[in-house]
Protein backbone atom coordinates (compact mmCIF):
# COMPACT_ATOMS: atom_id res chain seq x y z
CA UNK A 1 0.00 0.00 0.00
CA UNK A 2 2.58 2.26 1.13
CA UNK A 3 4.47 1.90 -2.56
CA UNK A 4 1.61 2.44 -4.64
CA UNK A 5 0.68 5.51 -2.54
CA UNK A 6 4.16 6.84 -3.13
CA UNK A 7 3.90 6.08 -6.78
CA UNK A 8 0.71 8.05 -6.87
CA UNK A 9 1.67 11.08 -5.09
CA UNK A 10 4.95 10.98 -7.68
CA UNK A 11 3.00 10.54 -10.29
CA UNK A 12 0.65 13.40 -9.71
CA UNK A 13 3.59 15.56 -8.43
CA UNK A 14 5.60 15.48 -11.69
CA UNK A 15 2.28 15.58 -13.43
CA UNK A 16 0.68 18.96 -11.70
CA UNK A 17 4.31 20.62 -11.93
CA UNK A 18 3.97 19.84 -15.79
CA UNK A 19 0.89 20.58 -16.98
CA UNK A 20 -1.19 22.73 -13.84
CA UNK A 21 -4.09 21.50 -12.18
CA UNK A 22 -6.50 22.43 -15.02
CA UNK A 23 -4.31 20.55 -17.87
CA UNK A 24 -3.88 16.39 -15.64
CA UNK A 25 -6.97 14.27 -15.22
CA UNK A 26 -6.57 11.27 -13.10
CA UNK A 27 -6.77 8.73 -15.58
CA UNK A 28 -3.15 10.03 -16.61
CA UNK A 29 -1.85 10.02 -12.96
CA UNK A 30 -3.13 6.47 -12.57
CA UNK A 31 -1.70 5.63 -15.75
CA UNK A 32 2.09 7.17 -15.02
CA UNK A 33 1.74 5.81 -11.63
CA UNK A 34 0.77 2.60 -13.01
CA UNK A 35 -2.25 1.31 -10.76
CA UNK A 36 -5.80 1.07 -11.62
CA UNK A 37 -8.37 4.28 -11.71
CA UNK A 38 -10.22 2.25 -8.52
CA UNK A 39 -7.22 1.95 -6.67
CA UNK A 40 -6.19 5.86 -7.28
CA UNK A 41 -9.48 6.44 -5.53
CA UNK A 42 -8.75 4.37 -2.46
CA UNK A 43 -5.67 7.00 -1.92
CA UNK A 44 -7.49 10.05 -3.06
CA UNK A 45 -11.11 10.54 -3.55
CA UNK A 46 -10.99 13.18 -6.63
CA UNK A 47 -8.59 15.23 -8.89
CA UNK A 48 -8.95 17.91 -6.01
CA UNK A 49 -7.56 15.57 -3.30
CA UNK A 50 -4.54 14.77 -5.54
CA UNK A 51 -3.36 18.03 -5.76
CA UNK A 52 -3.67 18.51 -2.00
CA UNK A 53 -1.88 15.56 -1.18
CA UNK A 54 1.44 16.93 -3.86
CA UNK A 55 1.28 20.11 -2.22
CA UNK A 56 0.41 19.38 1.47
CA UNK A 57 4.23 17.58 1.11
CA UNK A 58 5.55 21.25 -0.26
CA UNK A 59 3.88 22.97 2.42
CA UNK A 60 4.95 20.31 4.77
CA UNK A 61 8.34 20.73 3.71
CA UNK A 62 8.59 24.48 3.68
CA UNK A 63 7.54 24.60 7.23
CA UNK A 64 10.13 22.39 8.25
CA UNK A 65 12.41 24.55 6.36
CA UNK A 66 11.06 27.77 8.10
CA UNK A 67 11.21 26.59 11.86
CA UNK A 68 15.27 25.37 10.97
CA UNK A 69 15.70 29.05 9.78
CA UNK A 70 13.78 30.74 12.52
CA UNK A 71 15.39 28.82 15.43
CA UNK A 72 18.80 30.88 14.20
CA UNK A 73 17.13 34.17 14.71
CA UNK A 74 17.78 36.01 17.34
CA UNK A 75 15.19 39.07 16.08
CA UNK A 76 11.70 38.27 16.74
CA UNK A 77 10.54 40.06 13.53
CA UNK A 78 12.88 38.34 11.26
CA UNK A 79 12.04 34.87 13.09
CA UNK A 80 8.45 35.01 12.08
CA UNK A 81 9.06 35.83 8.73
CA UNK A 82 11.83 32.90 8.48
CA UNK A 83 8.89 30.89 9.38
CA UNK A 84 6.72 31.72 6.18
CA UNK A 85 9.05 33.12 3.68
CA UNK A 86 10.04 29.31 2.35
CA UNK A 87 6.38 29.03 1.67
CA UNK A 88 6.36 31.83 -0.40
CA UNK A 89 9.85 31.12 -2.00
CA UNK A 90 8.45 26.98 -2.85
CA UNK A 91 5.43 28.75 -5.05
CA UNK A 92 7.55 31.39 -6.68
CA UNK A 93 7.08 31.52 -10.52
CA UNK A 94 3.98 28.85 -9.88
CA UNK A 95 -0.16 29.40 -9.97
CA UNK A 96 -0.43 26.15 -7.62
CA UNK A 97 -0.68 28.15 -4.74
CA UNK A 98 -3.70 30.42 -6.09
CA UNK A 99 -5.43 26.48 -6.90
CA UNK A 100 -3.91 24.85 -3.58
CA UNK A 101 -5.68 28.02 -1.58
CA UNK A 102 -8.76 27.92 -3.43
CA UNK A 103 -9.11 23.65 -2.74
CA UNK A 104 -8.26 24.41 1.15
CA UNK A 105 -11.02 27.37 1.23
CA UNK A 106 -13.59 25.94 -0.40
CA UNK A 107 -13.41 22.03 -0.93
CA UNK A 108 -15.44 19.29 0.97
CA UNK A 109 -15.07 19.44 5.07
CA UNK A 110 -14.71 15.78 4.39
CA UNK A 111 -11.75 15.54 2.06
CA UNK A 112 -8.90 13.98 4.09
CA UNK A 113 -5.90 15.74 2.57
CA UNK A 114 -8.20 19.25 2.80
CA UNK A 115 -8.31 18.27 6.45
CA UNK A 116 -4.72 17.44 6.35
CA UNK A 117 -3.60 21.22 4.91
CA UNK A 118 -5.88 22.92 7.13
CA UNK A 119 -4.03 20.98 9.90
CA UNK A 120 -0.71 22.14 8.84
CA UNK A 121 -1.93 26.30 8.58
CA UNK A 122 -2.85 25.34 11.88
CA UNK A 123 0.50 24.37 13.18
CA UNK A 124 2.16 27.23 11.62
CA UNK A 125 0.09 29.91 13.19
CA UNK A 126 1.03 28.58 16.84
CA UNK A 127 4.55 27.82 15.97
CA UNK A 128 3.95 31.97 15.16
CA UNK A 129 2.31 32.63 17.71
CA UNK A 130 4.81 30.95 20.05
CA UNK A 131 7.40 32.72 18.64
CA UNK A 132 5.31 36.22 19.46
CA UNK A 133 4.96 35.24 22.89
CA UNK A 134 8.04 34.70 23.76
CA UNK A 135 9.26 37.91 22.64
CA UNK A 136 6.73 39.19 24.66
CA UNK A 137 7.46 37.81 28.03
CA UNK A 138 11.30 38.20 27.25
CA UNK A 139 10.17 42.19 27.23
CA UNK A 140 8.22 41.88 30.29
CA UNK A 141 10.85 39.84 31.82
CA UNK A 142 8.32 37.14 33.23
CA UNK A 143 7.25 33.27 32.31
CA UNK A 144 3.56 33.71 32.94
CA UNK A 145 1.58 33.56 29.78
CA UNK A 146 -2.01 35.21 30.27
CA UNK A 147 -4.94 34.22 27.76
CA UNK A 148 -5.15 37.60 26.26
CA UNK A 149 -1.40 37.62 25.26
CA UNK A 150 -1.93 34.60 24.02
CA UNK A 151 -5.25 35.45 22.25
CA UNK A 152 -3.35 38.51 20.66
CA UNK A 153 -0.68 36.50 19.44
CA UNK A 154 -2.98 34.13 17.56
CA UNK A 155 -4.53 37.51 15.67
CA UNK A 156 -1.28 38.54 14.87
CA UNK A 157 -0.20 34.75 13.40
CA UNK A 158 -3.56 34.60 11.66
CA UNK A 159 -2.83 38.25 10.03
CA UNK A 160 0.66 36.95 9.07
CA UNK A 161 -0.30 34.07 7.31
CA UNK A 162 -3.10 36.10 5.49
CA UNK A 163 -0.58 38.49 3.93
CA UNK A 164 1.27 35.73 3.24
CA UNK A 165 -1.39 34.29 1.28
CA UNK A 166 -2.41 37.46 -0.72
CA UNK A 167 1.25 37.81 -1.81
CA UNK A 168 1.34 34.80 -2.92
CA UNK A 169 -1.89 35.29 -5.29
CA UNK A 170 -0.46 38.96 -5.95
CA UNK A 171 1.69 37.73 -8.89
CA UNK A 172 -1.48 36.36 -10.92
CA UNK A 173 -3.64 39.32 -10.37
CA UNK A 174 -2.88 43.09 -11.79
CA UNK A 175 -3.18 44.52 -8.05
CA UNK A 176 0.84 46.73 -6.81
CA UNK A 177 1.91 45.19 -10.31
CA UNK A 178 6.46 45.60 -9.99
CA UNK A 179 6.32 45.23 -5.94
CA UNK A 180 8.97 43.16 -4.52
CA UNK A 181 6.72 40.00 -2.88
CA UNK A 182 9.19 38.87 -0.80
CA UNK A 183 10.36 42.19 0.59
CA UNK A 184 6.31 42.72 0.96
CA UNK A 185 6.22 39.54 2.88
CA UNK A 186 9.22 40.99 5.45
CA UNK A 187 7.71 44.88 6.09
CA UNK A 188 4.66 43.41 6.61
CA UNK A 189 5.36 40.66 9.10
CA UNK A 190 7.56 43.41 10.36
CA UNK A 191 4.79 45.56 11.00
CA UNK A 192 2.22 43.21 12.36
CA UNK A 193 5.09 42.26 14.98
CA UNK A 194 5.75 45.72 16.01
CA UNK A 195 2.12 46.38 16.11
CA UNK A 196 1.54 43.42 18.98
CA UNK A 197 4.76 44.32 20.74
CA UNK A 198 3.52 47.60 21.13
CA UNK A 199 -0.29 47.40 21.62
CA UNK A 200 0.11 43.99 23.67
CA UNK A 201 0.53 45.61 26.97
CA UNK A 202 -1.50 48.70 26.88
CA UNK A 203 -4.57 46.75 27.16
CA UNK A 204 -6.56 46.91 30.53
Amino acid sequence: MQDKRERILAAATDLFHEHGFEGVTTQEISDRADVAAGTLFRYASSKSELFLMVYNEQLRSAIADGAHRARRETDVSHAVCALVEPIMVAATGRDSAVVYQRELLFGSPDEQYRAEGLALVAGLEDAVADRLVVAVLTARGTETVDPMLRQAAMRAARSVFAVLNLLLVQPCTSAHPGSDVREELREQTAQIVRGLLVTVDERP
